[in-house]
This record gives structure tokens, C-alpha cells and sequence, in this order.
């Protein structure tokens, strides 16, 4: 435990701007997938505010971890973060898949978890890309 504080603590110890630009960045990202998911009535959050939760207190965090390694790295940790995510916010209710959805019909209902873990662990190189573009371009002279 002592070796991943050490690994993890300067990762985390990062420009107080950097850590705003994420949590700005995530949280319109996922007001917006929340959005979307309820108006094609795939999946949404029982409560709007578990963008929160979800988008900044957790997200950002193994974000900041993940940032500086490769993409398929990026993708392989992201996945099993978001794994954990998806299967316990199905599994305690916190998120309502829609019935029938579109995943559901293409899929079949008991790959919908897995598929949403497989498209949102793409969030974690996505989004680390997209925030040091931003970043660079606001505060890099």
C-alpha cells in the first residue's frame, strides 16, 4: 500500500487549474451523456447529481493516475475502473437502463453493463487528451 501512495501522490499533486479544467471538462461531459442517454432512452443516473459522484470524484482522480501513460494502458485500467462503476451502479439501482434499449436489442440485455464499460473506458484516454489540448492551449505560454 505504501508503494502506491508513493506512485500516486505526485501524480495527483498537479496545477490547481489542471484539476479545475478536469473537473469543468467532466462534469459538461457528463451532464451532456446523461442528457443524450435519457433522450435516446438508453441508460441515465437515478439522481443529476451523481455526475458529480461519478464524473469528478471518481473519474477525475484515476484520470490524473492514468494521464501520462500510454493510450492502451489508459483504456486497460479505465476499463476495469469503469467495470467496477457500471456493474455496482446497475447493481444498487443508482443508474436505470432503459428497457429495451438500443443495446439491449443489438446485444442482448445481459451484455449491457459490459458494453457500457467497454465504450466509457475510452473516457479516461479521451478525456486525458482532449484537458492537456486544453490545458496546453489556456495556460502554456
Amino acid at each position: 500500500m505504501n508503494d502506491f501512495i508513493a506512485w500516486a501522490k505526485p501524480k495527483l499533486q498537479v496545477d490547481t487549474r489542471l484539476i479545475l479544467l478536469y473537473c469543468t471538462v467532466y462534469f459538461l461531459w457528463g451532464l451532456g451523456m446523461n442528457w443524450f442517454g435519457a433522450q435516446i432512452e438508453l441508460a441515465k443516473f437515478t439522481f443529476w447529481w451523481q455526475v458529480i459522484t461519478c464524473y469528478i470524484v471518481y473519474m477525475v482522480p484515476i484520470s490524473l493516475l492514468l494521464r501520462n501513460l500510454p493510450f492502451h494502458t489508459q483504456y486497460a485500467y479505465g476499463l476495469i475502473a469503469m467495470g467496477f462503476l457500471e456493474f455496482g451502479g446497475y447493481a444498487i439501482e443508482t443508474s436505470y437502463a432503459y428497457p429495451d434499449n438500443l443495446l439491449d436489442q443489438f446485444f442482448g440485455e445481459r451484455t449491457f453493463a459490459l458494453g457500457m464499460a467497454l465504450f466509457f473506458a475510452l473516457y479516461f484516454p479521451l478525456g486525458n487528451w482532449a484537458v492537456g489540448k486544453l490545458y496546453s492551449a489556456m495556460f502554456k505560454k
